[in-house]
């Protein structure tokens, strides 16, 4: 893996200005977010912000994976205070994405599972390239609790503000995670956009369009705190909350959202590291993990 990620610049016509970074990793064959990969991240946006874009792409140019999402065994083996420090970095660097004064687009070329999708969530907008295979559609979601774990990255707060709060809280505390054709119901995408150099182009294009304001602090994502989410989000939590598996991954959704409802963004941030610290020692979650990496090995 190179220490630097591949980033090109528009330098001409209406998408002048405009950056895209390519979250590629030529050691393997999709994009994970280990320590090493949010650390180029990190050292790209140092450059980014120095430029001063008019706009920024994050994409993928390999496979039918956009992000991958978080390094499973590190979450799984790091002592807790390390761990701690690991997604509290995460949410450091995906912060910034958000903080970025130009408008910032997620070009999503497949599936955006946990950590990949809490990453586009921090863009401004999400753009989706049709399945390259449509009887083999891609999915998008947050399968945390299915491992017996929750989100670290604000998905748990982010999700719920893009789309139906309900549905999105509901899927997040059940693991579950959506077929592209589902994420497009849910209107989760601005648009889709057939291969990808098509999609390439039309999330240039869109970035290079002027930022919108919105009610947030700084480095803050779309989020239910916000006060044009928070009152539906908080019906949608009242109504999905007897529904929801009775398990402690579950519930450690459901106290998430909570939390970034009453303590605001950092109140939500804090929270999913504190819960995902204490899930991740369970038996629970222990033998699901295990499972998980039996299932990839024997492939």
């Amino acid at each position: 893996m190179t220490d630097t990620l591949r980033i090109l610049t528009d330098d001409s016509g209406p998408t002048a200005g405009v950056v895209t970074i390519f979250l590629d990793d030529e050691s393997k064959p999709v994009t994970v977010l280990n320590r090493a990969m949010l650390a180029r991240l990190d050292a790209a946006l140092d450059g980014v912000e120095r430029a001063n874009p008019a706009g920024v792409v994050l994409a993928t140019s390999h496979g039918r994976v956009f992000v991958a999402g978080a390094d499973l065994k590190e979450i799984s083996e790091l002592p807790d205070g390390e761990l701690d420090e690991y997604l509290a970095y995460g949410q450091r660097v995906l912060g910034r994405i958000a903080g970025l004064g130009c408008t910032t687009v997620a070009a999503i070329n497949g599936a955006a599972l946990g950590g990949g999708l809490e990453l586009a969530l921090h863009c401004d907008v999400l753009l989706a390239m049709e399945p390259e295979k449509p009887d083999k559609p891609y999915r998008v979601g947050l399968p945390e609790a299915s491992l017996g774990l929750c989100p670290g990255w604000g998905g748990t707060n982010t999700l719920p503000a893009r789309i139906e709060p309900g549905v999105a809280i509901g899927a997040t505390a059940c693991g579950s995670t959506f077929t592209f054709d589902e994420a497009v119901e849910y209107r989760l995408f601005e648009s889709v956009h057939a291969g990808r150099e098509s999609l390439l182009a039309a999330a240039r294009s869109r970035a290079s369009k002027r930022k919108v304001g919105r009610n947030g602090g700084p480095n803050e994502p779309i989020n239910v705190s916000m006060p044009e989410y928070s009152p539906s989000v908080r019906t949608a939590l009242a109504r999905v909350r007897g529904d929801v598996p009775k398990d402690d991954a579950a519930e450690a959704v459901l106290t998430c959202v909570e939390a970034g409802l009453q303590g605001g963004w950092a109140g939500a941030l804090e929270q999913e590291r504190k819960s995902l610290i204490a899930l991740r020692g369970s038996e629970s979650a222990q033998a699901k993990i295990k499972a998980f990496f039996d299932r990839n090995t024997s492939r």
